[in-house]
């Protein structure tokens, strides 16, 4: 239960500072967050199939997240440990420093491919609407 709720505030907070940076975001403002599309399913007037196909695209995500979080977390402390040592050694911290910002890029990665599965899932009027309430 701890590490699904932990797994919902995780994806809740990338999500919603996602949200908070796409006014200036040239890239986060053509694309519409999950939360989004929930609050507002009815007004849009999202179908059932589409409900389904977004609803899955979340899991799908959610769980990669899991993973990689896990491994980002295992892999951040290795590198903390490589940090207390002294001297440190700078050409191992820099190889660890790699492993954690390609798990880093990897969790964007997976939330970009998610926002982008939903916009497909919406229909251009949809779209619309959305930016419209988005703009509001």
């Amino acid at each position: 239960m701890k590490r699904t709720t932990l797994i919902i505030l995780f994806f809740a907070a990338n999500i919603s500072l996602w949200a908070q940076q796409q006014q200036d975001d040239p890239i986060g403002r053509n694309l519409f967050p999950p939360e989004l599309v929930m609050n507002h399913q009815n007004e849009i007037g999202l179908r059932e199939d589409q409900r389904t196909a977004i609803r899955s695209d979340i899991q799908k995500a959610q769980s990669k997240f899991v993973d990689i979080q896990w491994r980002l977390q295992d892999e951040t402390e290795k590198m903390a440990a490589m940090l207390r040592q002294r001297p440190i050694d700078e050409s191992r911290v820099l190889a660890q420093a790699d492993i954690v910002m390609n798990l880093e890029r990897e969790i964007k990665k997976t939330q970009l491919a998610l926002l982008i599965r939903i916009k497909n899932s919406l229909s251009e009027e949809q779209q619309a609407k959305l930016s419209t309430i988005r703009g509001r």
